[in-house]
């Protein structure tokens, strides 16, 4: 039976545009390594399904907020992921196969077919991240419109100050990632700011604190 007391969260990831990539095996390793390194960070068990697809559940929303801009970060600027979060309850229909069902599921599926909706549209064309509840009464809004406007920076960010915000969320100081990225550190200091690198990575670890 569902959990009804404790709702799980549940994460669905879409490759974006996957179908047109020149090589897709190399693409389907790529998100594959990157699930391994986000498996290991936070103990889950996401994985590949059919579609260019991955899934899973995660601790939190907070969890699963860190988890999509890790998932983005591994791929981009090259590739991108759409990713669709939602809680509610869940439930296994199989547990041999390992194939699940339940509003939980349901509320993701919605929230990565509105996001990919969202992105259709010119004023929200970053949007690559999107939650929902199967409880009516959450509210979401306030979720989706940081998600929405941490997608906006992340998706203006070049190659460069994308290796920055990475370093950053590793947890190395602005001076090891000058070391790393072989330039000087008012030179990170500088792009932190100007390309909005520091909102981000702020962004990211007051949305962490999510349960």
């Amino acid at each position: 039976m569902p959990d009804l007391e404790h709702p799980t969260v549940v994460l669905i990831g879409d490759l974006v545009g996957s179908r047109t990539a020149q090589d897709r095996a190399a693409l389907h390793h790529s998100l594959a390594a990157a699930l391994d390194v986000v498996n290991e960070r936070w103990r889950t068990d996401l994985r590949i399904t059919v579609g260019d697809e991955c899934q899973g559940t995660v601790p939190s929303l907070g969890a699963a907020a860190s988890i999509a801009l890790a998932l983005r970060l591994a791929l981009l600027p090259h590739h991108d992921l759409r990713v669709g979060i939602g809680r509610g309850p869940t439930s296994v229909l199989d547990p041999g196969a390992g194939i699940e069902d339940g509003p939980g599921w349901w509320a993701a599926r919605t929230a990565i077919e509105d996001v990919a909706a969202l992105a259709g549209r010119p004023a929200t064309r970053g949007a690559r991240t999107a939650y929902r509840s199967a409880d009516v009464d959450e509210p979401v809004a306030a979720v989706d419109a940081a998600l929405l406007a941490r997608d906006e920076l992340v998706g203006a960010l070049g190659e460069r100050s994308l290796s920055v915000l990475r370093g950053l969320l590793s947890g190395r100081t602005q001076r090891e990632v000058a070391e790393t990225e072989q330039v000087s550190a008012s030179a990170v200091s500088q792009r932190v700011r100007h390309d909005s690198i520091g909102v981000v990575v702020t962004m990211s670890e007051w949305m962490e604190t999510l349960r």
